[in-house]
């Protein structure tokens, strides 16, 4: 399914780079959604132990899915930069397809591989919105931090420059 979202992705991108008409005020409305967006995948990924444990801590303590959580925010950001009514509701459509069978399959996978660990995991946290205070479960011991080692090493970086590349390009479209 990763490979089909990554891919896919490119069918919306050109049309995007065709029709982009972006304003500075959507250009800044855009940034700040998109920022928020990468703050918050950053924040996840310097905390995810991909299928080696179930990571309960930082932004997953909120909700069971903070990268696609920041995900949203980073694509609304960027289709509503774009300035066409249609790019975010192309975007809306898109994650709700793509990322609703995504977050789906990660649940029965996750149930697999941890079992009731997962699922009073899931009994607790939203799978998409997240809750209002973060969850620990009773007894457990202080959550370990962020760790830059583990960003890096999830290459979250490249959804940093790919943003950044994208309002460089409604920047410049917006000034010619």
């Amino acid at each position: 399914m990763r490979e089909i979202r990554l891919r896919s992705v490119w069918l919306l991108i050109i049309p995007f780079l065709w029709f982009a008409r972006p304003t500075l005020q959507l250009l800044l409305i855009g940034v700040g959604l998109a920022g928020l967006g990468l703050f918050i995948r950053a924040m996840s990924a310097g905390f995810i132990h991909k299928e080696k444990q179930l990571t309960t801590t930082g932004p997953y303590a909120f909700t069971r899915n903070p990268l696609y959580f920041g995900t949203f925010f980073l694509g609304l950001g960027i289709t509503i930069a774009g300035g066409h009514w249609a790019f975010p509701i192309l975007f809306l459509a898109f994650f709700a397809g793509v990322y609703g069978r995504t977050i789906a399959g990660e649940a029965l996978l996750l149930t697999e591989l941890f079992g009731d660990q997962y699922r009073a995991y899931a009994d607790n946290v939203p799978l998409f919105l997240p809750r209002p205070t973060p969850w620990r479960p009773e007894g457990a011991p202080s959550p370990p931090g962020f760790d830059f080692a583990r960003y890096k090493r999830n290459r979250e970086y490249e959804a940093l420059l790919g943003v950044v590349a994208g309002f460089v390009f409604l920047t410049a479209r917006m000034c010619f």
